[in-house]
């Protein structure tokens, strides 16, 4: 049973940028002959109890998690924190100010966008997002969702050949990484703190895509946030190629973290990330994340 597949990063329609719902995500890990899956979604527990509900009638385990949007160190990381107390207070007044401080600024990544000339308005990336506050792949989609429709030249390297598939994610280099014209600094809660506490509500905390280009998670990083609570982190995700699996890896060995594996499924926004194409997830990972729960 220890050797049967685990994904602990994916995400569902109750994410801005999730499109399938937690049933069929359930469904397709049973389909797929997963045993454990975890619904991650972006800064919100949303899909919780409904999803879990589900799990049972189909005999899939879940994981309840949540990806939070932190900062560490003037940097944007995401924490994962599976087997977290969805429904307690503590990760409630946390998700709330995670979700102010995005809505805060989404508005002003917007603004920014309508001071370049970009036809978009928070009206309708808000009612896009599915009432949560919409990362800058979200907006980005939007934009280029309507740039498509429009016919809009000043976005047809967005939306046409071969930078589709990867589109909302080379606007968001082009335009909200730091010192571009859309870049807005980051507004929510500090890593550390959030490290903190969450322990007490259970989650065994896990570092997502360390290797992503907005993180690059050093030895040093990793080493403070061990320390601090860290204790598992995503060596297997989407985002890494084959250098950075073996580098992280490495580091999960020296540093005793637990490595994890998280495919970060969305659907159409990631077009390449096909539900189950992540193959190292084992149910070991699972158990070793349950043994060193506070």
């Amino acid at each position: 049973m220890t050797n049967e597949r685990v994904d602990l990063h994916i995400h569902s329609s109750k994410s801005s940028d999730g499109d399938f719902t937690p049933f069929h995500l359930l469904r397709l890990a049973k389909e797929n002959g997963f045993r454990a899956i975890s619904i991650s979604d972006h800064d919100t527990v949303e899909a919780y109890p409904e999803a879990l509900e589900t799990s049972y009638r189909l005999g899939v385990e879940l994981i309840p998690s949540v990806e939070l949007t932190t900062l560490y160190d003037g940097r944007e990381f995401h924490l994962l924190l599976p087997f977290v107390h969805w429904a307690s207070r503590r990760l409630e007044r946390i998700l709330k100010k995670v979700s102010q401080a995005r809505v805060e600024e989404a508005k002003e990544r917007v603004a920014k966008l309508q001071s370049l000339g970009f036809d978009i308005s928070w009206e309708e990336v808000n009612r896009k997002s599915k009432s949560t506050p919409p990362l800058g792949v979200a907006i980005a989609q939007v934009l280029i969702d309507k740039g498509r429709k429009e016919k809009n030249p000043a976005l047809e390297k967005y939306y046409q050949g071969e930078n589709i598939t990867f589109a909302p994610y080379i606007f968001y280099r082009d335009y909200f990484m730091e010192d571009k014209l859309a870049f807005v600094p980051k507004k929510t809660v500090s890593l550390v703190d959030v490290l903190a506490v969450v322990a007490q509500e259970g989650a065994a905390p896990v570092l997502a895509h360390p290797g992503a280009y907005f993180e690059r998670a050093s030895k040093e990083d990793l080493t403070v946030l061990k320390e601090r609570g860290l204790i598992g982190l995503e060596v297997f995700s989407s985002y890494h190629d084959s250098e950075q699996v073996k580098a992280y890896q490495a580091l999960a060995e020296e540093l005793d973290l637990v490595a994890t594996a998280g495919s970060d499924f969305h659907g159409r926004i990631k077009p390449h990330i096909p539900f189950g194409f992540l193959k190292e997830g084992n149910y070991r990972m699972v158990e070793e994340l349950k043994k060193r729960r506070r």
